[in-house]
């Protein structure tokens, strides 16, 4: 079995995806869903998959979850709440109610978007976060190096909370650089409640000129500060698609990992996700 452990489907008749601006991302202005996605997964010998939110809109996490219900390839949803509201509790309680929500695994928010850098920090967050502890949830970081530090502190006063942090903390691969991205990732890596998701990387490469030997020196860092055991392939499709097929993209994942011993690398490519998901 093969795990994708991130991607995302969307509706544009439905529901606009205000962050697809400019004409970078212009050919992410279409729908995608699992009629796109199923051939594509199929041909790549990927058996289960984790979709996960792209916008902070309360209906969308239902929506996500009812199509998991009725999907032969979804297997867990990462959904969205406002973890500042005073009833989070219940309210990812009655998510655990509609159609699917047995299939609800974790929680995520775009603190990549906010303009407060201690955003995670706050007191209201924190009572969120803890209820999405209580709950038997994860939380998904989708963040900016800049803010890996604060996503430390966060962990580290969350033990009971497992932390999996998407697309690496978004390295700067088009540039080469390593620090100080690497370093705040060795610092969030040394708790154990927090896992990576080796996804993202080739949209922050150079889209047009990307090699898997561009990615290497950030998929080596994550590998050895996680550990394969902690380390999860995600596609991150249809976003990838600026930059590559979802064939290129898990074909990159299995060279950037050919070094590992079989193990290791069924951790990467299913157990992690397996257990971190429940899928």
């Amino acid at each position: 079995m093969t795990v994708d452990a991130h991607h995302h489907v969307w509706d544009l008749s439905v529901r606009d995806q205000d962050w697809i601006t400019g004409p970078e991302l212009r050919p992410l202005r279409r729908n995608f869903g699992m009629t796109d996605l199923a051939p594509e997964a199929d041909a790549a010998g990927v058996d289960r998959t984790v979709v996960v939110q792209t916008v902070t809109v309360a209906e969308e996490t239902p929506e996500l979850l009812a199509l998991a219900e009725e999907s032969r390839l979804v297997a867990a949803v990462v959904g969205w709440t406002d973890l500042t509201r005073p009833d989070v509790a219940d309210e990812l309680a009655r998510l655990r109610e509609v159609p699917g929500g047995r299939l609800l695994r974790g929680i995520r928010h775009q603190v990549q978007g906010e303009r407060d850098p201690g955003w995670l920090l706050r007191p209201d967050v924190r009572r969120g976060l803890a209820a999405v502890a209580d709950a038997g949830l994860v939380y998904d970081l989708v963040v900016l190096p800049s803010q890996l530090a604060t996503c430390a502190r966060t962990a580290a006063d969350h033990p009971g909370l497992t932390f999996v942090l998407d697309h690496l903390g978004k390295p700067p691969i088009v540039t080469g650089a390593l620090e100080p991205w690497a370093g705040a990732v060795r610092v969030l890596a040394e708790l154990p409640n927090t896992v990576c998701k080796l996804s993202g990387m080739v949209t922050e490469a150079d889209p047009a000129r990307w090699t898997p030997e561009d990615l290497r020196p950030y998929a080596d860092t994550v590998l050895e500060a996680f550990g394969p055991d902690r380390t999860m392939f995600g596609s991150d499709w249809p976003v990838c698609t600026l930059a590559a097929t979802y064939g290129q993209v898990l074909r990159a994942a299995e060279q950037l990992t050919a070094h590992l011993d079989e193990t290791e690398r069924r951790s990467v490519f299913t157990a992690t996700a397996a257990r971190v998901y429940r899928v």
